[in-house]
């Protein structure tokens, strides 16, 4: 069995790169109107929120394996558990398949909170 703290740095990538998936998708489908969100044009103050909810991810990659146990699986618990209620807040999406890719994102967050609640060293 992989060390947990890979496993859970490898379910934040995939929770990334899904994200980044719908992203593309929304772009390639023509679903965006670049500079604005939902038909309105957000603040400069909007689009640095947005970035840093993005890094959660990012951040979740790095921190899994520098920061010590156990402080690092409650750092997961309340992420997962953060981006799961910011994903419903949205649910259901406009498009099946930003439904779908956000169905997928809770099931990696899942077994992040999953993997990190069961994580005895």
């Amino acid at each position: 069995m992989p060390d947990t703290r890979l496993v859970l740095s490898g379910l934040w990538v995939a929770t990334m790169l899904t994200y980044l998936w719908g992203d593309v998708l929304r772009i390639i489908a023509g679903d965006v109107t670049p500079g604005e969100m939902n038909g309105a044009v957000p603040s400069p103050g909007m689009w640095l929120g947005i970035a840093a909810l993005m890094l959660v991810s990012i951040a979740m990659v790095v921190l899994n394996l520098i920061v010590p146990y156990p402080a690092i699986r409650w750092i997961n618990v309340g992420a997962a558990a953060f981006v799961i209620l910011l994903s419903l807040a949205g649910f259901p999406y406009a498009g099946p398949y930003d439904n779908f890719l956000i169905i997928v994102s809770f099931v990696w967050n899942a077994m992040t909170l999953w993997y990190a609640w069961r994580w005895i060293p």
